[in-house]
Formats: structure tokens, sequence, C-alpha cells
């Protein structure tokens, strides 16, 4: 008899295999192995700790973890913030309060999200006057950038906009998208394949206040489905907000479990 495996486990099980490798950190420009952590380096001065799991440890084996990693980032005076990504399904017994302990910081949980590419892949309507595009000049990349920093309240960063050209130059298959409208970027969001899987990411998706609700993301999600698929990708992943989450669920999306970030800071 064969059992059917629900689609949630089904794609959760995809996302550990193929995802919590090398290949969640492409531009990476080192990595160093500490027991089952992999501690990553960005340009930019962040650290980044990440894993496949924690290889059934204790917590005390846990906090000696959490110890031994912020030593390695201390260590670089180069480093100057650090950001723990946890999963809620994964097994971690008292890793929130050796990290709180460690001076780490919890951001607001946010939900994984996967589905079929082919599933979101559909015509989405746009309102009258608003159109699509994948932009690659650096006058596009950079008032995308900009549009973003501003829906997040954070200020304008040149330091992100040069990350992303920096990635554009790499060659790294990322592909940048935005909606116009009034000769005005109104929403965005990257796609990002994930060599070696069958998956790619949708990132970044923000839309200005006065353009949500029109479906205007969710035709960004679809052409970005679209794009996947075109590059031999089946599978699409997300870390979502509880405002964006619905919508992607609406795409095709299925919540799978939760990722909490931790930061850290000098």
């Amino acid at each position: 008899m064969v059992i059917a495996v629900p689609e949630p486990a089904r794609l959760l099980a995809a996302y550990d295999d193929q995802l919590r490798t090398d290949a969640e950190t492409p531009s990476a420009t080192s990595v160093r192995q500490l027991g089952p952590l992999r501690l990553v380096t960005f340009l930019g001065g962040r650290g980044f700790v990440t894993y496949r799991d924690l290889g059934g440890a204790d917590s005390d084996t846990i906090r000696r973890l959490v110890a031994e990693a912020l030593d390695h980032y201390r260590a670089d005076p180069d480093i100057n913030r650090v950001e723990w990504k946890t999963r809620g399904h994964d097994h971690a017994p008292g890793l929130h309060e050796a990290l709180l302990d460690n001076g780490f910081v919890p951001d607001e949980p946010e939900s994984i999200m996967i589905g079929e590419a082919a599933r979101l892949a559909v015509e989405v309507a746009l309102p009258a006057g608003v159109t699509l595009r994948q932009i690659t000049a650096e006058a596009d990349v950079r008032a995308m950038s900009a549009m973003a920093d501003e829906v997040f309240g954070d200020p304008i960063s040149p330091e992100t906009a040069d990350a992303l050209l920096r990635r554009l130059s790499l060659g790294d298959g990322m592909e940048l998208w935005v909606a116009e409208a009034e000769s005005q970027i109104v929403s965005a969001g990257r796609l990002e394949p994930v060599p070696g899987t069958t998956f790619a990411g949708i990132w970044g998706g923000a839309t200005r206040p006065q353009w949500r609700q029109r479906g205007i993301y969710r035709a960004l999600t679809a052409v970005r489905a679209q794009s996947a698929l075109r590059l031999g990708k089946t599978l699409i992943h997300s870390d979502s907000t509880e405002y964006s989450r619905p919508i992607l669920e609406r795409s095709g999306l299925v919540k799978v479990s939760t990722t909490t970030p931790y930061r850290w800071s000098r």
C-alpha cells in the first residue's frame, strides 16, 4: 500500500533537503563549518548563521555553539552585524534562551511558504496604466531599492542598491521585477533561482500603500513564477510577513513552517 505524503510535509522535506545547504547563500564571501552550523560571511560586514539541522544537540551543546559562533564573528573587526536564522520545525532545545543571553534580538516570525510554480504562473489582470517589466539598468535598480526602503520605513540605503547591482554583475540568475504606474515604481520583487535545486525564491516584495489590494503584487508573483518555469524551476519558496502571506496563499503557496531571524550587532 502506498501512503500519500501530505503536501505541506512533502514540500517541507524538499525545502530542508535542497535549500538548507550552500545553495542558501550563493553570494557568500566565506563559509566556515562549526559542528552542524554554517558560519557565513557576506560583503558589507554581515554574518549569517544557518544549518540543515542541529544534529540532535542538547541545550548545553547548543549554548556552546551559540557562544563559539559569536566568538568567530567578534574576532573579525569587519563584521558589524550577524543574523541567526531559526526555523520553527527544528529540534533546538534552549536555542532561544542561548541567543538572548548572547545579545541576539528576535525579529517577528515569518511564514515559510512553498508552492508549485505552475500553480502561480497564471494571468493576473492589472489595473489600468500599470505595467510590469524586468530591470537591469543601474538607475532602475536604485529607484527600486529606494522604493522598497521607503515602503518598509527604512532610510534609503545606497549599500542595498550596491549589493543588488553586484549580484546582477555576477550573473547568478537573480532577476529584478517592477510594476510601474505614472512613471513611478509602485511595486517590486526579486526572483532568485537556486542552482542545483528545483527551487526559485521570490523575495523583497514591496508595494506602495496607495497601490495595494489591486492585484499588483499577485501579478508580480505570477510573472516571476512564469520566469522560474522558463528556467526549469518547479517550486517557489518565500519567507513572508503576515501582510504578504494571505496574498501568497491565494496564489497557491502553502505555509510549511516558520522562520525567525535573531540579530546581533556591535
